[in-house]
């Protein structure tokens, strides 16, 4: 992504955020049915892309969490892609599928790295790392690590880093309608 100046994020902030959010490159990776996409394939949706392991602890314990959080704010403007990488992950999407019926992950789609390349396009350090990335394809901010993403604080923090003109996911507006 080049050299870019990284905002410091403040300290209740779950991400650190870029100054001049960089624009990501069109990595490639597949859905459950092996049909590749792109990030391009997402335009016009926040995306909050997780990059996990079947095999990680972290990424174990904070799925549920990012289940829940697409249940709740998932729409046609926001969605959470987790993408699973490592190399069990790569030879078969049979293991992702058993770990979402062990953990009952009902509001998540399947998404995996196929290429293996995934991690370092997008300069993982580790899993799990979340980027939330804007509907041009530019990365607001990133958490490096597990996080409780279903949480009253982080739902708040996602939703302040979109656009005010743009209705939030499953917001009540003043007259009680979503």
């Amino acid at each position: 992504m080049g050299i870019a100046v990284i905002q410091t994020a403040a300290a209740d902030s779950i991400f650190t955020l870029w100054e001049d959010p960089p624009l990501l490159p069109d990595i490639r990776f597949a859905d459950v049915q092996r049909q590749e996409l792109t990030l391009a394939d997402f335009r016009g949706q926040y995306l909050l892309l997780n990059v996990w392991a079947t095999w990680c602890s972290p990424c174990r314990e904070e799925m549920p969490a990012l289940d829940r959080l697409q249940e709740e704010m998932g729409s046609t403007i926001f969605k959470v892609v987790p993408v699973s990488i490592g190399g069990y992950d790569t030879s078969g999407i049979n293991l992702v599928k058993e770990f979402y019926l062990k953990y009952q992950l009902n509001n998540l789609g399947i998404y995996l790295d196929s290429s293996g390349e995934l991690s370092s396009s997008l300069n993982v350090v580790g899993v799990p790392t979340t980027l939330l990335i804007d509907p041009e394809g530019r990365e607001i901010g990133r958490m490096v690590g597990s996080a409780e993403w279903d949480s009253n604080e982080t739902v708040r923090q996602i939703r302040s880093h979109m656009r005010p003109s743009e209705p939030q996911p499953n917001e009540i507006t003043s007259d009680g309608e979503v």
